[in-house]
């Protein structure tokens, strides 16, 4: 598991390739997998392949979200925000595994934040891509996973760039 956060990256740009249906299939036992609080489970997946969807989630934000139009598979990943008081933590658990996952079976993905951000002056992203996807009122998107074949290649982050200095043993000890 350390090896594989050692290498990965963001991901925003993706060869064409489309992802195998059984890439698919693990991605999605992956964050079905997720652990939630209290079991309550309150997220739900939206899986997307089609382009003109992916296009349109692209759109989501005026900035962050334009790699989606280049992925060939994005995951919206919502809940229903009275199952759960800590449903953002669950979704955000559930979008690390499938990230993990991702990388694992040698794709590459990139998360956009989508829960409080606005879409346009007058629409948040949120109500943006409920409508795109079908979600009704009751559920709140936090975020969008783009996943593809990587179509570029970047370098791990060093170890000396780790903050080690944010790391205090038994107690907060300020620099």
């Amino acid at each position: 598991m350390l090896e594989l956060l050692r290498h990965r990256r963001s991901v925003r740009f993706f060869e064409t390739k489309a992802v195998d249906p059984e890439d698919i299939d693990r991605l999605i036992e992956a964050v079905l997998r997720a652990p939630t609080s209290r079991g309550f489970q309150p997220w739900e997946f939206i899986v997307v392949t089609e382009p003109d969807r992916l296009e349109k989630l692209a759109a989501a934000k005026g900035h962050g979200s334009a790699f989606l139009g280049r992925a060939p598979l994005a995951f919206v990943i919502a809940a229903q925000t009275a199952k759960s008081d800590v449903w953002i933590e669950d979704c955000a658990i559930a979008a690390i595994i499938l990230q993990l996952t991702a990388e694992s079976l040698g794709l590459g993905s990139c998360w956009a934040q989508i829960r409080k951000r606005p879409h346009d002056a007058g629409t948040s992203a949120d109500a943006y891509v409920r409508e795109l996807v079908g979600l009704p009122d009751s559920f709140a998107v936090e975020c969008i996973i783009g996943i593809g074949h990587p179509a570029e290649d970047k370098t791990p982050h060093p170890a000396s760039s780790l903050l080690h200095s944010q790391v205090h043993f038994e107690s907060y000890i300020p620099d």
